[in-house]
């Protein structure tokens, strides 16, 4: 047999791979196998399937994005296997409606969306660019579970009948308040050990955060950050966190494509003449969707045009076309919030998924140079 191109499906899991050769001129996929999860053992299977269709087959392997990561991608390509990484939400291929889901059937169908390109590739960062996202992502779990303790502390004070009325939970009267109670028995215990855990955790997210402001002065992601930060509501932290998610933003052709990946744009059910648009579709990287709704947040307060102490430091030494593109687009999505609001009586959560697709695609706009 000799076939011009081979196409090997892998389900991968932590615990088994398992794989499939597909061929167009067949239409269907055979040779399946079940193998512990090592790369070596896909290399063996492609050494099988040489000998099957011939050393002058092209092979071409893809997995779904998941719990492995870029570790199996760089390990095949390092011994020259063509890869590719499938975006399990662009996948077209359908799933049985009975959802009979084997890792048979998985590696079959991902075979054939390979052969047929029914899928967008994931993007492959450089190894800067993914320690750095791992560490940016290190940094937010230990945000959320600092977010955790104080939810506990204040259930606790709340269970035993401790109400704070004097301001705002988490300043420093609040926490010279917790620390002065005196609860009974254990429970003064429990409580100080809350409190510590809260100092650690607090202490160590000043530490972290001043990690990333030097990771953001390297020279590799310095002009990107200031440029991103030039918005309203862009912090070092999610202007850097946006850079290494994306990677290239000119591998986007729109800034219509760029909200679509992040899943910002409404979904649609329609069937001839009836029309139904969705929610947005949430596809794509959720990180980076979350950080821009967060953001969009920042539009929701504010006179139209007014521009903080804070911002203006943030936009300090950027060229003045960059300013100027900022300023445009810190303008127009604060008035279109409040329009939305306003005038249009749209749901608050809806006027911010809005001004976030907005902020994205101005986002785009910066980081490929179509500002004009």
């Amino acid at each position: 047999m000799n076939n011009s191109t081979v196409y090997l499906g892998m389900d991968v899991h932590k615990d088994s791979f398992s794989l499939c050769s597909y061929t167009i001129d067949s239409d269907k996929c055979s040779y399946h196998n079940k193998t512990k999860p090592d790369y070596k053992e896909i290399l063996k299977y492609l050494e099988f399937l040489s000998s099957v269709y011939g050393n002058d087959t092209v092979f071409v392997c893809g997995y779904e994005a998941g719990c492995l990561g870029y570790t199996l991608y760089h390990q095949l390509t390092e011994h020259n296997v063509n890869c590719v990484i499938l975006a399990p939400s662009t996948m077209l291929e359908q799933r049985s409606r009975k959802r009979i889901k084997t890792d048979k059937r998985d590696a079959e169908i991902i075979a054939r969306c390979l052969a047929q390109h029914n899928y967008s590739a994931v993007h492959i960062p450089t190894q800067t660019d993914e320690q750095t996202k791992e560490y940016l992502r290190m940094r937010d779990d230990h945000k959320l579970a600092l977010k955790k303790v104080k939810q506990q502390i204040l259930a606790f004070c709340l269970r035993h009948d401790y109400r704070y009325d004097a301001g705002s939970h988490w300043t420093d009267k609040h926490l010279k308040w917790l620390r002065s109670l005196e609860p009974d028995g254990l429970y003064k215990e429990i409580l100080d050990e809350y409190l510590v855990t809260y100092v650690t955790l607090n202490d160590k997210l000043e530490r972290l955060d001043k990690r990333i402001e030097e990771l953001a002065s390297n020279e590799t992601y310095k002009e990107s950050v200031d440029k991103l930060c030039c918005f309203i509501g862009v912090q070092t932290h999610t202007a850097l966190s946006v850079i290494v998610e994306v990677g290239d933003f000119n591998r986007f052709s729109s800034a219509e494509r760029f909200a679509s990946y992040l899943g910002l744009v409404p979904g649609e059910n329609s069937s001839g003449d009836d029309r139904k648009i969705l929610g947005i579709t949430k596809a794509g990287n959720g990180h980076v969707r979350m950080l821009l709704i967060e953001a969009a947040q920042c539009y929701t307060r504010g006179q139209v045009g007014y521009k903080s102490k804070l911002l203006k430091s943030r936009q300090e030494g950027n060229p003045p076309q960059v300013i100027a593109y900022a300023d445009r687009a810190n303008e127009r999505l604060r008035r279109r919030f409040y329009n939305m609001v306003l005038n249009k009586g749209k749901k608050h959560n809806v006027a911010i998924t809005a001004v976030a697709r907005e902020l994205a695609c101005f986002m785009w706009g910066m980081m490929t140079d179509n500002i004009a």
